[in-house]
């Protein structure tokens, strides 16, 4: 019996297989490498290349791994190009995860752990976001989060589905050196690449009613995101009740200028950051309560900020130096 890792090739969903591992739990990928990478797929965990829109290809690789529960990662995730391309993201991300839940339907597969997003709250204007908070999507992919999770709390009544859905803050860090994030649109890499190149890293903004007037955001390491999913697939495989849904954040928010001190005491690379204007949309503070989490999912702060941006640091620099 295995676990399913859809999009189980990218940043975080090879982070997932390899907590799974490490408890003994086995996994197999599905993805289609569109954004993933078949190097962060460690060996001997089987790869079905393909499409989570090919409901076929979904209920063949339940049964020839025998497979028990799904960790549901697979979908299109720049929230800001998704304004731009709205059809592709809803086909991926809500016909998507419909054809897999039927898949799961078809299969008897009744056990899933679902990749939500805080971009189903928009632009809240509360200082800890908790998950009563309203949800106030501002992005295709904000809405189209909200709508998996709404898809999976219809199909568990229907159908009996056993589940929950984690919403992942600001996802950063490497648990091993060779799984980094790749994406184009996030800080981490943009910082990164800029420092590679030899550009000056650049802030959006400093006159936000902030300590130092830089945007706070909510920075979790992945590795401690990973763990939390076990912890909810044990928990579904136990039987044990499982709240719908999960913040996945640190409780405590970390300044753009922070993570740019950060950056500079970790590469060893000093530098003074090129200011822009804000970016329209971008709300002063973004940080959430992980209480919930921390009671059923054993969820907590295991890696410092230091740790969040050597690890990830460390991981780039070992895929540029491959």
């Amino acid at each position: 019996m295995s676990w399913l890792v859809t999009g189980g090739a990218g940043y975080i969903g090879a982070h997932v297989v390899r907590a799974f591992r490490a408890q003994g739990i086995d996994a197999v990928v599905i993805d289609d490498l569109s954004s993933g990478k078949e190097a962060f797929v460690p060996h001997g965990v089987p790869l079905v290349r393909g499409s989570i829109l090919d409901g076929a290809l979904l209920e063949q690789a339940m049964s020839d791994h025998g497979v028990q529960g799904v960790v549901h990662l697979a979908g299109f995730k720049y929230a800001g190009v998704s304004v731009n391309r709205p059809l592709h993201t809803y086909e991926q991300n809500v016909t998507g995860t419909a054809t897999l839940l039927a898949a799961m339907a078809n299969s008897g597969v009744d056990r899933l752990v679902f990749s939500s997003s805080a971009a189903v709250y928009g632009t809240p204007d509360v200082d800890l976001v908790t998950e009563s908070t309203p949800k106030h999507p501002e992005s295709p992919y904000g809405e189209s989060k909200l709508i998996g999770e709404w898809l999976i709390a219809d199909q568990a009544k229907a159908a009996g589905l056993r589940h929950t859905s984690l919403r992942y803050f600001n996802v950063v860090g490497s648990g091993s050196t060779d799984v980094y994030d790749a994406s184009p649109h996030n800080l981490f890499p943009l910082v990164f690449d800029a420092l590679l190149e030899g550009r000056t890293p650049r802030i959006n903004g400093t006159d936000y009613p902030t300590p130092d007037g830089t945007c706070v955001r909510d920075y979790i390491h992945v590795a401690d995101l990973a763990e939390a999913h076990v912890v909810a697939a044990r928990r579904l495989d136990a039987g044990e009740p499982l709240e719908p849904v999960y913040n996945l954040g640190s409780g405590d928010g970390v300044s753009v200028g922070e993570i740019m001190t950060a950056v500079a005491d970790a590469t060893g690379i000093s530098f003074v950051p090129d200011v822009a204007p804000r970016r329209t949309g971008d709300p002063a503070r973004i940080v959430a309560s992980g209480e919930l989490a921390a009671r059923d999912l054993d969820w907590r702060m295991r890696h410092s900020l230091a740790d969040m941006v050597t690890s990830a640091w460390e991981a780039r620099r070992a895929a540029t130096d491959a």
